[in-house]
């Protein structure tokens, strides 16, 4: 067998790991394998953190789309036209002439 050959076969036997060496291979070995599950953790936490971002807009749409319907009912109910209307049932009317404005004045004496 070649060298090469016989280089990979060896890898593909997992040799690597069982030589007197090895204990250098297990160390890499364990540290990337930390490494790849702190990647996967922030990976499904960032995922998360989209979706929650996705959620909390879909709301504050809707939240604004209430508001905005709230305060045009409001400005609705403010209109002298329906104050009138309500009133009216109650048997007040508008005043005929408009209202004075009334004066004090005291003397200082």
């Amino acid at each position: 067998m070649s060298k090469v050959r016989k280089n990979i076969y060896d890898l593909l036997r997992g040799s690597f790991l069982t030589d007197e060496s090895s204990f250098k291979n297990w160390r890499i070995l364990i540290f990337v394998v930390l490494l790849l599950l702190v990647m996967i953790y922030s990976s499904h936490s960032a995922d998360a953190k989209v979706v929650e971002i996705a959620a909390l807009n879909k709301k504050k749409r809707e939240l604004r789309a209430e508001d905005v319907d709230t305060s045009t009912q409001l400005m609705r109910m403010k209109l002298e036209s329906s104050i009138r209307d309500k009133v009216k049932s109650k048997g007040l009317y508008p005043a005929k002439k408009p209202p004075q404005k009334i004066k004090v004045t005291y003397n200082k004496e």
